[in-house]
């Protein structure tokens, strides 16, 4: 069985100036999907290590957040900036905080939850193809069992980086995908749908810019063509792997259920009401949803 390959270059570095109020360590505990708590002790820093945009190549990064920034240390073979600008995007760092904020001011539960969670955003999948294999993997199993599948398959067949002296492990490339078999844990018929998934991604079908510019009803019905996806994991590829923010979630029932707590009603919206409840949130509707859904998770009711 062929290991993944050890990724330990050195020595590029990048730096982001986040536009508006952002926390690194608010970023680095958003666990969801296959990412773990990556946070240090102190919350300085984020550990990442991902199939690169272009999914050819493989990235390994630290990052710190001082005054003057949020830098990254790069590791592995994809270029520095392709890395950046991945990064930029898995933390909703290509955006303007500041303009986010605004919410605040048409909304004033969405003030009271932006200002309870200063510098909190949404932190996405590190891409389209890889939330696509998330959902395979992850559908109709536990996290954990989920978790243990991906960890296995990404340290015998991605890319592992040793980042500030652990071991990190990337998914493997699509081209790597396509070579697997049928192993334990890894039965043939969701074999067969990773494999769909990583030739959807080499066609360019999952190409997260292309994704994120095209209307979101056409990419999620482009996203339901690969074999295993439904309905709940397409929205999950392109609100949660693309970008965009502006794509108010109609699978997720957990954000209606906490709008309908910190909006004091009686009874969890349906999709009609929970759209128009969203109107003032525009153009950072995704954003909101995923604030409420953190804020729901974390929160007192009293918040």
């Amino acid at each position: 069985m062929a290991a993944g390959e050890d990724m330990r270059e050195e020595g590029r570095r990048f730096t982001i100036v986040p536009r508006g109020e952002f926390s690194l360590e608010a970023a680095a505990n958003f666990g969801f999907g296959p990412r773990k708590v990556e946070a240090t002790a102190s919350g300085s820093s984020m550990r990442m290590a991902f199939c690169a945009d272009g999914y050819k190549d493989h990235a390994g990064v630290v990052l710190h957040q001082d005054s003057r920034g949020v830098h990254g240390d790069v590791a592995g073979n994809a270029g520095t900036e392709v890395v950046r600008n991945q990064v930029a995007r898995v933390l909703s760092l290509d955006h303007d905080g500041d303009a986010w904020l605004n919410v605040g001011n048409r909304d004033p539960v969405m003030d009271r939850l932006q200002r309870t969670y200063m510098g909190v955003r949404p932190v996405l999948f590190y891409s389209p193809y890889e939330a696509a294999c998330w959902s395979i993997i992850s559908a109709r199993r536990s996290r954990a069992q989920a978790l243990e599948v991906h960890i296995r398959l990404s340290a015998e067949y991605g890319a592992m980086f040793t980042l500030e002296g652990e071991d990190a492990y990337a998914w493997p490339t699509p081209q790597r995908m396509l070579e697997l078999e049928p192993l334990p844990g890894l039965p043939e018929e969701r074999l067969r749908r990773l494999q769909g998934v990583a030739t959807a991604a080499l066609e360019g079908k999952l190409d997260p810019a292309a994704l994120c510019a095209a209307d979101p009803a056409r990419a999620m019905g482009e996203m339901l063509n690969l074999r295993g996806i439904g309905p709940f994991y397409a929205e999950l590829i392109v609100v949660r792997a693309t970008g965009v923010t502006d794509v108010l979630p109609a699978q997720e029932p957990k954000a209606r259920v906490y709008a309908a707590r910190f909006y004091g009603m009686d009874a969890p919206p349906n999709q009609e009401a929970f759209e128009a409840l969203a109107e003032p949130w525009r153009p950072f509707r995704t954003w909101a949803a995923v604030l409420i859904r953190v804020a729901g998770d974390s929160a007192p009711t009293e918040i």
